[in-house]
């Protein structure tokens, strides 16, 4: 069928409204964050993949499918860091670009998670590279000195690598998704580990260390706001304006639970923040 020169139009002004639209955002409405795509409200009504079903296109090509023909609007799928970069600066598109474009084909939008350094309070989902070089890449240590699977939010190298590789994953969305499927990405899944803290040195140094500044101007400018336990915590010190773990939150489980609650969170801020400098 031929287009019309109206119809060509219409088209031509569709696709620079889309490209003008401000990127997909969430936005409160009173106590509720609403999600916004194309300056409009959107209510994903999704489909999750299971952890391992985005593992080949073959896999997860009919389950795509299967989404639309349920109804629903979105698909929740996983790019693991394992598959994206096999080798260290090598990076494999195949899933990323495979997904998007089954989404593209059957109208829908994507919510990407990344399993990376955690997934499950493990590191499952981590390259082999990084897996094979504990050295390199630290691990999380029990109290008695042992190596969990796990990796250690408190080592900078294993914080760069996984900011570098999903930089590139955003990178790599902004350049294929022509059509603005991708709406959420989710940096990390079930961050944390199996025990109430990290006893490696690095870990033992930061709890020996001064509580940033930056946690408490916020602990104080929030006073209202606060998780009962935190309050609890801080009032049995007296409130101290300042100094160690142990002496602004006591020396008990929750104050190492605050420690690595902002160790990981401050390590999830960094890779999300790589993530948003190359696509917003």
């Amino acid at each position: 069928r031929r287009l019309s020169l109206p119809m060509l139009a219409a088209l031509a002004f569709a696709a620079v409204a889309e490209a003008d639209a401000s990127p997909p955002t969430l936005v409160r409405q009173g106590d509720c964050m609403q999600l916004v795509v194309d300056d409009k409200p959107f209510l994903l009504i999704a489909g999750e993949l299971h952890n391992s079903s985005a593992s080949t296109l073959e896999y997860l090509t009919p389950l795509v499918e299967r989404v639309r023909k349920m109804g629903l609007n979105a698909v929740l799928a996983p790019i693991s860091w394992e598959q994206f970069e096999p080798s260290e600066c090598v990076y494999d598109y195949t899933l990323i670009d495979g997904l998007i474009e089954r989404c593209e084909q059957n109208r829908l939008k994507l919510v990407v998670l990344w399993f990376a350094t955690w997934k499950n309070g493990q590191s499952s989902y981590a390259p082999l590279w990084v897996k094979q070089d504990t050295n390199r890449f630290e691990r999380v240590w029990d109290r008695d000195g042992g190596r969990l699977e796990t990796l250690s939010p408190f080592c900078n190298a294993t914080r760069e690598a996984d900011s570098k590789a999903f930089a590139a994953l955003m990178r790599r969305i902004r350049e294929v998704d022509r059509s603005a499927s991708v709406v959420m990405v989710q940096p990390e899944n079930e961050a944390g580990i199996f025990l109430d803290m990290d006893y490696s040195d690095a870990a033992q140094a930061a709890w020996n260390g001064q509580v940033p500044k930056r946690l408490m101007a916020y602990l104080h400018e929030h006073a209202d706001e606060l998780n009962p336990r935190l309050v609890a915590a801080r009032a049995a010190e007296g409130r101290a304006a300042e100094g160690t773990w142990k002496e602004v939150f006591g020396d008990g489980p929750a104050a190492r639970e605050f420690l690595l609650a902002w160790q990981t969170a401050s390590f999830i801020g960094e890779v999300a923040s790589a993530g948003r400098a190359e696509h917003p």
